[in-house]
């Protein structure tokens, strides 16, 4: 997290509405750019909270349905009207969950840095890139 920005609450959700969501983040975050197979595909740009910071809306858990793969440590979450993936929750951050960036209603995040993370070469990226370290509580 950016501590040199302040935090607000984002909302945010799927493209026909069903998953919607609230986030306490900063309203400047960084946002991971992945090229693991998964993330690749589907162009998942997000920034990475605390879990708990992380709040479903409504009856959102009803349309969700969720995909993994490989290690099975990441569950990458998905709406089953729409199909769009405005969550999930990744390998590199268990205790946290990663938000796409472009589903965060517009009048929140003010400024959005990308960074590359090399989902490709999971076990070095994660090591060099101090994302584990982003779903921590900063206090």
């Amino acid at each position: 997290m950016d501590s040199d920005s302040e935090t607000v609450e984002h909302t945010g959700g799927c493209h026909c509405k069903s998953v919607r969501w609230k986030v306490v983040a900063p309203s400047s975050v960084v946002a991971w750019d992945c090229n693991c197979s998964d993330c690749y595909m589907r162009a998942n740009t997000h920034f990475v909270v605390p879990a708990e910071r992380f709040e479903l809306l409504g009856d959102s858990d009803k349309f969700i349905t969720t995909y993994t793969f490989g290690t099975h440590t990441a569950k990458h979450t998905f709406c089953k009207i729409c199909g769009i993936t405005s969550f999930y929750y990744p390998r590199s951050n268990p205790d946290g969950v990663a938000v796409t960036f472009r589903c965060v209603d517009s009048g929140t995040l003010k400024h959005v840095e990308i960074r590359h993370f090399d989902g490709r070469n999971w076990e070095k990226s994660v090591g060099e890139s101090g994302i584990a370290s982003y779903s921590k509580v900063q206090k």
